[in-house]
């Protein structure tokens, strides 16, 4: 086995957030799912991460209930699941070492969010010596408010003209990525392979 998908943070967590009406790419769990499908029908190793805030009160403290995948995506028996309190799915797990033992050397990156844990965990994969792919049509991230704003609440972060897009987001993370860290390619591209 020389390659493993990596599903990022694509939890019920985030579904708590009144951020999730504003979601990049509504279509991300299905978009998961079909490369979750061509990765096991290849025999690769699909590695899901869920990130964890322990004690946070939130939606991403284990006792809420919403650290878990969002349906219909589940790990089937010998597909490990990693908890992370770290912003990439290395720091805080034991990746690299599921990943060394298991003789993998590209790894596939999906998830939630695109500029966030996705592409921390390209870059430090890409400085680890992975051969990084990174799917950004199967990423989602939210906007980002101004750091001066004040605005709290979907439609004030929206309303805002400082809030960074989703589009430029995503934009933004395909140009650091390409070339320096990662392959930018495309759910139909992997599907078909």
């Amino acid at each position: 086995m020389t390659s493993a998908l990596l599903v990022i943070d694509v939890q019920e967590s985030f579904r708590q957030r009144a951020s999730w009406a504003a979601v990049s790419n509504p279509f991300v769990v299905e978009r998961i799912s079909s490369l979750v499908d061509a990765a096991r029908s290849r025999g690769e190793l699909v590695v899901w991460v869920l990130h964890t805030e322990p004690g946070s009160g939130g939606p991403f403290d284990p006792s809420s209930g919403h650290v878990r995948l969002i349906p219909p995506l589940a790990a089937t028996a010998g597909e490990p699941v990693v908890s992370k309190t770290s912003r990439n799915a290395f720091t805080t797990t034991n990746l690299q070492q599921l990943l060394t033992e298991a003789g993998v050397r590209e790894v596939v990156v999906t998830g939630i969010q695109t500029e966030q844990c996705c592409e921390t965990t390209a870059r430090l994969a890409a400085d680890y010596g992975y051969e990084v792919t990174f799917v950004t049509d199967a990423t989602a991230t939210f906007p980002i408010p101004h750091r001066d704003a004040d605005a709290t609440g979907v439609d004030a972060i929206l309303g805002d003209p400082r809030t960074l897009g989703t589009n430029a987001i995503v934009e933004r993370t395909e140009y650091a990525l390409a070339g320096r860290f990662a392959r930018i390619a495309s759910t139909r591209e992997l599907v078909a392979d």
